[in-house]
């Protein structure tokens, strides 16, 4: 067990050896010259040593001040220094969010800004993985699950859902009209993303052009497109930027590049789409920051 003096007395010597003025050190700790003097007293008694040479001016440490001076200023440098990184943890709060990679790449990282403008003091640390981390084991403290419906157990609010489209670059339409058939495909690249094959919603090639048939009253065989696979949607989206096929994705995902004129619909066809739930465990620690964040998200354009 340590057996310590007063902190009083500790801060009265400290300032005193630093100024080498009882006076000074007095008006530093806003007290009396007096109260410097007694709380230095007490230290000198606890240590059964005086700590200075007590001159008319100056003020002058002896052996034993000298020795003790720079532990107390260490010690008290590194109390400030801890209170100081504790009240800046506490001003900057971390709040932990888990997305898919393509919804933080292509919705959320264009808006940071304007969160950081909105919530100074909250620090939105994205973990951008197509995993699904588990919230009850803390692993992050908020969700943006992409869904075809809210998930059980816990609180979630729908930010939009979304329609699966068939886009291009726009020189792949010379007429700068959607295709007017499904036949039109099969002169072009068709671009994959990877999806599980037991999920029977997702927004496949073949499962997109099942649903077109009864639209466009024909069929098209798969075997007379051309393919381009890739497993992370990013890469689909970036390939079909480039001019180099044609890929069903989310139009929430292409927002910007649909608006951009980067990508154009090339059939007039869409399927309905899935729900982006932010998701989060009831009465979290975290509660008051993930509703700010919840709240921002929902006014986000």
């Amino acid at each position: 067990m340590r057996k310590l003096p007063p902190l009083g007395s500790l801060r009265a010597f400290e300032a005193a050896a630093r100024r080498l003025s009882f006076q000074e050190a007095a008006t530093e700790l806003t007290v009396t010259p007096t109260a410097i003097s007694h709380q230095i007293k007490l230290l000198e008694q606890y240590c059964g040593q005086a700590l200075f040479q007590r001159r008319p001016r100056p003020v002058e440490m002896s052996e034993a001040g000298a020795v003790l001076y720079p532990a107390v200023r260490d010690g008290l440098d590194a109390i400030a220094e801890a209170i100081l990184a504790i009240q800046q943890t506490k001003a900057q709060s971390v709040l932990r969010l888990t997305t898919t990679n393509a919804f933080a790449s292509k919705w959320l990282i264009p808006r940071l800004a304007e969160w950081r403008r909105a919530q100074p003091d909250i620090v939105l640390e994205v973990i951008g993985t197509d995993a699904v981390l588990d919230l009850r084991k803390s692993e992050a403290d908020l969700a943006i699950r992409y869904m075809p419906a809210p998930p059980a157990d816990f609180v979630s609010h729908q930010l939009f859902r979304d329609t699966f489209v068939a886009v291009c670059h726009p020189d792949l339409l010379p007429s700068g009209e959607p295709l007017r058939a499904l036949s039109d495909l099969s002169g072009h690249t068709l671009i994959h993303c990877h999806w599980t094959s037991s999920n029977p919603t997702a927004p496949t090639w073949r499962r997109f052009l099942h649903a077109a048939e009864e639209h466009y009253k024909e069929t098209l065989n798969l075997k007379k497109a051309e393919h381009l696979h890739f497993q992370e949607e990013l890469h689909a989206i970036d390939a079909a930027s480039n001019g180099q096929g044609i890929v069903v994705i989310s139009d929430i995902l292409v927002a910007r590049e649909l608006a951009d004129g980067i990508l154009v619909k090339a059939l007039g066809f869409s399927l309905p789409g899935y729900g982006f739930y932010l998701t989060f465990m009831q009465d979290h620690l975290h509660e008051s920051m993930i509703e700010a964040f919840v709240s921002w998200a929902e006014q986000a354009p």
